[in-house]
Parts: C-alpha cells; structure tokens; sequence
C-alpha cells in the first residue's frame, strides 16, 4: 500500500496545529510535508517514511529533525567492527581494516598505482567470498578487466560497473549491497542534474556529500580514488576533505619502485601511519621491513655517503644520503647553490653556509664554496630537519674526500649557529637503525636514549664540528 500523499498543514511547530505528521527521510532525517519517491534534501530514493511522534519543527520543508541531547558520559566508546581488507599495509594503516560505513579518499599523483591498489584490495575481499563492486568512470571495462589479468585471477564476485553518473553508481550499490566498494575517479563521476562539468568543485561536493549519504544509511564502506594537481594537493576539492572519514596519501617516484602509502587524516584510528609497498610487474607487494630494500644497492666506503633514519608517518625508515663535488669547484663566478635530488634544495644550501661558517671546513671548501649535488636515494623525499646532520656529514665527507664508517648513522637538525637540536621519535630512530646492523650513531645530545641500545654505540653531540671529529 503506498503512503498517504495527501497534504499536511503546518502551524509553526508540529502538534496540534498539525492535520497530519510529517515525513522524515532515514538517510539525512530531514522533513517534509508530502511524500515523494526521492528526498527533497539528500537525493536518496523511497527513503522518506511517515513520523508517528513528530519533534518540534520550525514548519519549513527540509528541516532537520534533531535527535534530543543526551547525557556525554553515557556515550559507549566501543571502537567500530574493523573489516580487513586483504592487503596488509593497508590494514595496518587504517588500524586493522575500513569501518562499514565509512568513506576514505585515496589521491596521489598520475601512473603512481592508485586503481592497482584499489583493484587489489577489491579482488583480496571477494576472494573472501564477499561480493564487492567497482565503479569504473574513467576506464571502459575492457580496460579494467585487462589490467585485472595482468594482476592476477579476477574473482567471480567483484562487479563492475563502467560509467560517470553518480545516479546509476548509487542504484547499483543499493541493489547489489556489496561488502566494499571503489569508485575511481571523484573527478569523473558527475551529477546530471548539476550544470557545471564533471571534476568542477561544485560537481565534486555534491558526488562526495551523495556518496557519503548512501555510505551511511547503508552500512556500505566506499574507497574513493581522487587525483592530485602538479603542486601534489588534492585536485579541486580540498574542501571535500571534511566530507569524508578518511584521506590517504599514495605517493613515490614513478621512476622506483618504492610506493608509500599515509593517512592524513583518519576518523576511526591514529594519523600519520605508514604504508610501504614494492610496485612490479604483477602489481603491487607489501614490504613490512622496507630497509633491505632501500639499502640494498648501496656502496660502503665511497666518500659523500651516510645513512639517516627519518620518519615517514610515525614509521622509521632507513634512506641513504649522498653528496657529490661538481665539476666547477671553487673558482667560478657567484656562489653556487647546491642541486638537490629527494632533498630541500633551499635548506641544502643553508647546511652548506653553515658548514662553511661554523666549522673548520671553511679553509677546505674555500670562498665560494664548490658546486654540491645532494640527493637521498631510493625514491624517499627527505623534507624533515633531522636529516640535516646527515647531509652535512655527506658533504664535509665529499669535499675532505674520506668516506664515513659504512655502519654509522646520524640524525638532528642543525641550527645557523652550529647547534645540533633534537628531533622527535628519537629512540624509534635509533632502534630502527639498530635492527638493520648499524653499530654506531651520532645524535643530538637531547635524544641520547636513557637506557643503552643493544648494539650501537651513541655519540651524543651538541655542535656541527664535534659530529665532524666524531665521524672521523
């Protein structure tokens, strides 16, 4: 039997001024005077049901009807049900797995291996037996299923779905209810009923707000692939951001093999986790313990080269810093700055002035100093300060021509006046480097741990010419 589509009278507040109770749709809760087949608010199909006890209303259409205030302390802080997705750098980025419900926004530059990822962890849940669906608006289907078989067999119950309109994306995922899906991408779905085209900022608020409405009243977690602009930032909806209950960043040098996955933000869990995978030819490999990778090509002994822990997230990773004399050396023209590759090349030239400045390395580098080339290898981009005294060591390295003791590593920022200052998360640092073989470390005086670490032995310093005698 269908509703009662009659009309309803409304005298400031529903009560008895009212000839009929109102609707209210069970996605958005917002009311309204007759029923229709689609909310007036949210967009969502056959969701507006008749209220038996209507609350207060203000009497204009597509209000909200609240809930009532309850008391904080008797809110249960149980933690959602976590799903795992199969793929477990991912889980262990989002803390154990994606929540129902929940939408989480992937974005990273082009070609970096955002739609593998995505196709991974839809192919590892339905291999669980689990139907899962993938809504493909860039790629004709033929494509995606040709990518899916150079990763592998393609499980019976992952769907696809080709095209860019949002309506048909939600009507599938209401009739399939699947345990996870994907859309890729937010720039090329697109609302028909909007004017403005597909990827403008209006068209990207309005797909995200729908696909987070639908997320919700169904239980069903979405994984969103968004792109990035040339600057790195999100593409056109960085206040889209909000909308969603977790962002991850996938980033790396498309020219390595090293791919690192971040969470920028997270509704459910802790930021700033880490993810490191291995792209090759059959798609991408978790690596749990990236530092034999990193550092498995490296040349001890060779002068200009040391080794620095440095965070990414809140995980320790080992990247080798190198320093290399040009070829112009010290009687050119001008001062030179150095070139850095996976460096600040700004702050590269700052480490170079201060060594120069507040060392006895002035009388070898001369007045210009030489052309420097600095880089971290291995596809990490090094922003942090604590690398500083590593690149600072490469380079008095390079220029004295006498390599630094292959099993040292060395961590801190370096101030204009020479001091050393600490960085965080030292001890995890040290701990890292540890693991992997290192004996010996040179650390701001501040991060020196209070309790020995098997192993290594620490030479806490305060300035720039005391690591220089140190790494001798």
């Amino acid at each position: 039997m269908s509703p009662d589509r009659s009309p309803t009278t409304v005298r400031g507040s529903f009560g008895a001024g009212a000839k009929a109770s109102p609707f209210a749709c069970t996605a958005c809760q917002a009311a309204t005077l007759r029923w229709a087949g689609r909310c007036p608010s949210c967009g969502a199909w056959n969701t507006l049901e008749r209220q038996a006890h209507p609350t207060r209303h203000s009497g204009k259409v597509g209000s909200i009807l609240g809930p009532p205030a309850v008391a904080l302390r008797d809110i249960r802080t149980d933690a959602a049900p976590l799903q795992p997705t199969g793929v477990s750098e991912l889980d262990r980025v989002l803390g154990g797995g994606v929540v129902a419900g929940s939408v989480t926004l992937l974005f990273g530059p082009p070609g970096i291996g955002k739609s593998t990822l995505l196709f991974q962890v839809l192919a590892a849940v339905a291999a669980r037996g689990e139907e899962v669906l993938l809504a493909s608006a860039e790629e004709s289907l033929a494509q995606v299923r040709g990518r899916a078989t150079r990763l592998g067999d393609v499980p019976d119950r992952l769907l696809a779905l080709e095209g860019p309109e949002v309506d048909a994306i939600e009507m599938s995922m209401q009739v399939h209810r699947p345990a996870l899906a994907a859309v890729d991408s937010l720039q090329s779905i697109s609302d028909p009923e909007l004017s403005q085209p597909a990827g403008s900022l209006a068209q990207v608020r309005a797909c995200v707000e729908r696909l987070t409405r639908l997320a919700k009243s169904k239980g069903i977690p979405i994984l969103v692939v968004g792109h990035v602009t040339k600057d790195g930032d999100l593409a056109g909806p960085r206040a889209v951001e909000h909308l969603v209950d977790t962002v991850l960043s996938f980033d790396g040098d498309r020219h390595h093999a090293l791919r690192v996955l971040t969470s920028v933000k997270h509704r459910f869990g802790a930021t700033g986790e880490v993810g490191i995978f291995e792209m090759r030819d059959d798609g991408l490999r978790a690596v749990p313990d990236p530092g034999p990778l990193m550092l498995a090509d490296r040349m001890p002994g060779v002068p200009g080269s040391v080794v620095v822990p440095v965070l990414q997230g809140r995980r320790p990773l080992l990247v080798e810093v190198q320093a290399l004399l040009g070829p112009g050396g010290s009687g050119g023209s001008g001062t030179p700055r150095p070139q850095a590759l996976g460096l600040d090349a700004a702050r590269a030239n700052l480490l170079l002035a201060v060594l120069s400045c507040r060392t006895a390395m002035g009388g070898v580098l001369g007045k210009p100093p030489p052309e420097f080339f600095v880089a971290a290898v291995g596809g990490i981009n090094v922003t942090e300060p604590a690398s500083d005294l590593a690149v600072a060591l490469a380079m008095a390295s390079v220029a004295g021509g006498r390599p630094l003791p292959a099993d040292l590593v060395a961590f801190g920022e370096l101030g204009l006046a020479g001091e050393i200052r600490p960085v965080p998360y030292g001890e995890e640092r040290l701990r890292e480097a540890a693991k992997h073989g290192f004996r010996r470390a040179i650390v701001p005086r501040s991060n020196a741990p209070r309790r020995p670490i098997d192993g290594l032995e620490l030479v806490a310093v305060a300035r720039l010419d005391e690591a220089l005698a140190a790494a001798r």
